[in-house]
């Protein structure tokens, strides 16, 4: 079950573009959203057989749906992928930043090439996309804007120094976002997964340490991507209007704020 059934479609009308949309968490949002009823650009930097087996999901829910291959840390091919998805569908109303690289490195054997690649792609991405959509969104009074964080921003984790640094960044971002943008009609959050279990790439980092001990959550459980969609999408939908600025953890009590 990827999509949340009670939501109906009520983002029906509305554009989304999610980054990093071919896997796990982007995935599941990129399918909840549509669920919803809005039509959804799938980003990825390659993937593209991936991409399209996830847009074909999303037209088979009766919406549109768009693949869109770019590096998000390249400037030029996002001012393409806007220029693609504005002549398309004419608007973006959701922008969830969920591109990310989860190396793992001991911070004494970490290069800087390595330091500003996750950085560069959580970071980076962000603010280009951002800074792309975010003139079509204030020209029409409403956007969304969802940056995925991370837990271990919060919690330290070893051997993801540059992991953490960026997620921590991306929630400063939000909160600036969210006050530069907040009388045009534009909301911000920063959307935080805990311990999300299923299939990772190798390199993505799996586990992860709390105070010196592998953490688990309370509720028993590791999280699931459709988890983090259900946040996203509340974020997106009518209740979540009057919600900016926030970091809206979603960890089953892994981490309590």
């Amino acid at each position: 079950m990827e999509t949340n059934g009670t939501a109906g479609r009520m983002l029906s009308g509305q554009v989304a573009l999610v980054t990093g949309g071919v896997r796990r968490i982007g995935r599941s949002i990129a399918l909840a959203l549509a669920g919803a009823g809005a039509d959804v650009v799938i980003n990825a930097r390659s993937s593209a057989e991936e991409a399209e087996t996830v847009c074909r999901e999303i037209e088979a829910m009766g919406v549109r749906a768009m693949v869109h291959l770019a590096d998000v840390t390249d400037d030029d091919q996002v001012a393409r992928m806007r220029r693609k998805v504005l002549e398309r569908f004419g608007r973006l109303d959701i922008l969830v930043n969920n591109a990310a690289i989860r190396q793992e490195a001991a911070l004494t054997e970490m290069s800087l090439a390595e330091w500003r690649g996750v950085l560069s792609v959580i970071l980076d991405g962000a603010f280009l996309t951002s800074r792309a959509f975010l003139p079509a969104m204030a020209g029409q009074g409403y956007g969304r804007i969802i940056n995925i964080g991370g837990v271990s921003s919060h919690t330290g984790a070893s051997r993801r120094a540059h992991v953490a640094a960026a997620k921590a960044g991306i929630e400063g971002f939000t909160r600036a976002l969210a006050v530069e943008f907040a009388n045009c009609g534009v909301t911000a959050n920063c959307v935080v997964p805990g311990k999300i279990g299923g299939k990772r790439s190798a390199t993505s980092g799996e586990s992860f340490s709390l105070h010196g001990h592998e953490a688990r959550p309370i509720v028993g459980r590791e999280g699931r991507p459709e988890d983090v969609a259900a946040m996203v999408l509340t974020l997106c939908g009518p209740a979540g209007g009057f919600i900016t600025g926030q970091s809206l953890h979603v960890n089953g009590g892994l981490f309590l704020t």
